[in-house]
C-alpha cells in the first residue's frame, strides 16, 4: 500500500497537470466549423486577390477580423489600384488622402478618415479600435497616431497617379464616374470557422474631391456594419448617398427582419433610387452583404458592380445584379 504521502503527493501532481491536460484535450478536438463558413467576400474584381490573401488565415481556422486586415492589405499596397491605398488618386489640390474602418465579432469599431502617408489604414483602424477609446480619429491626429505605433510615412501619390491628376486639372471638372476605374473602395466581409464574423472597408475616395471631403467608408453603419448575430454588410459607389441612408446598417438590419443578403442589398439601393428614379451616368452605388448562415448577395444600381467570394467550395468573381439595366 502506498504510505499517505505518496497518495497526497500523486494527487497532487494529478491537479497540477488538469489545466494542461485540459488544454491539450481542447486543442486535440477537431475544430467545429460554423454551418456556413468559412467564407470572404470583397467588392471588385480585385477583392479575388484580396480573398486569397485572408483565405491564409480563414482557411486554417483563424479569425475572421485577422482575415479581412490582411486580404484588404494586397490592394491598399498596390500602386496600380488607384482607388484605394498607394496610387489613390488624390484630391483636386493633389493630396492623397485616405479612409478606413473596421468592425469585430464583438462590435468593436474603429477609423480613421482624411489620413496622408499610411499605405495600410485599415490595420490603423484596428489599432484605433484596440488600443484607444475612440472609435475615430481624422487627418493631423490619424497620422500622428499611426506613426506613434510604428507606422511607416511614405508619399502615396505615385507618378501615374500624378500625371492623371495633372490631366484633370486641364479641365478641373468634379464629376464622379460610375465605372470600375473609379469605384473607390474594397470592403470586405467574412465568416470564421468558429461562425463569427468581422469586416473592413478601406478607400483613397472619390478621385478629384474636395480637400477634406470623406464619404461613406470609414462610417460605422455606412460603408460597413457587422452584427454578430445576424451578419455583415459593407458599401461602394457615392458615399454620399449611402451615408444619407446609413445604408450598411439598413441592409443588416433588412437581414434580421428575414431577408437574404440580395434582398436586403435590393432594399437599401432602392431607397436611393427612389430619390432618384431617372438613371444617372454618375450614380452608382453597390452594396453587398453576408449573414450568419454564410449567404452572400449583391445588388447595385446600374450594371457593372462585381463582387469576389472565396470558400472551401467557391472561388468566384460574381455580377451584382441591378436595378437598371
Amino acid at each position: 500500500m502506498r504510505s499517505r504521502r505518496e497518495i497526497l503527493q500523486y494527487t497532487g501532481a494529478a491537479l497540477a497537470a488538469l489545466p494542461f491536460a485540459k488544454a491539450f484535450a481542447q486543442a486535440s478536438k477537431p475544430e467545429a466549423k460554423s454551418p456556413g463558413g468559412p467564407i470572404v467576400v470583397s467588392t471588385w474584381n480585385f477583392g479575388v486577390q484580396a480573398n486569397d490573401a485572408a483565405w491564409k488565415f480563414l482557411g486554417h481556422g483563424g479569425r475572421a477580423l485577422d482575415a479581412v486586415i490582411a486580404g484588404v492589405a494586397v490592394p491598399e499596397a498596390d500602386p496600380k489600384n488607384q482607388s484605394v491605398g498607394l496610387g489613390g488618386l488624390p484630391d483636386r489640390d493633389g493630396h492623397v488622402t485616405l479612409d478606413a474602418c473596421v468592425m469585430d465579432e464583438n462590435g468593436n469599431a474603429g477609423s480613421v478618415a482624411c489620413v496622408e502617408h499610411i499605405v495600410h489604414v485599415a490595420a490603423l483602424a484596428r489599432k484605433v479600435m484596440e488600443n484607444t477609446p475612440h472609435v475615430m480619429l481624422v487627418g493631423e491626429g490619424a497620422l500622428q497616431f499611426a506613426l506613434a505605433n510604428g507606422f511607416q510615412k511614405e508619399n502615396l501619390l505615385t507618378p501615374e497617379s500624378e500625371k492623371a491628376w495633372r490631366e484633370w486639372l486641364k479641365t478641373a471638372q468634379y464629376r464622379p464616374v460610375a465605372n470600375v476605374e473609379n469605384h473607390d473602395t474594397i470592403g470586405m466581409v467574412a465568416l470564421d470557422a468558429a461562425g463569427n464574423l468581422s469586416g473592413t472597408c478601406t478607400t483613397s475616395g472619390m478621385a478629384y474631391k474636395m480637400r477634406g471631403r470623406v464619404g461613406d467608408s470609414p462610417l460605422i453603419g455606412a460603408g460597413l456594419f457587422v452584427d454578430n448575430e445576424v451578419g455583415a454588410a459593407t458599401s461602394t459607389g457615392l458615399g454620399e448617398e449611402v451615408i444619407k441612408i446609413v445604408g450598411s446598417h439598413l441592409v443588416v438590419e433588412q437581414m434580421r427582419l428575414g431577408k437574404s443578403p440580395e434582398e436586403a442589398c435590393r432594399i437599401a439601393v432602392e431607397r436611393i433610387v427612389k430619390k432618384h428614379p431617372q438613371k444617372r451616368e454618375d450614380l452608382q452605388v453597390g452594396f453587398l452583404a453576408l449573414n450568419k448562415q454564410g449567404e452572400h448577395g449583391a445588388y447595385c444600381i446600374q450594371k457593372g458592380f462585381q463582387y469576389a467570394v472565396r470558400s472551401d467550395s467557391v472561388n468566384a468573381l460574381i455580377d451584382g445584379k441591378s436595378h437598371f439595366a
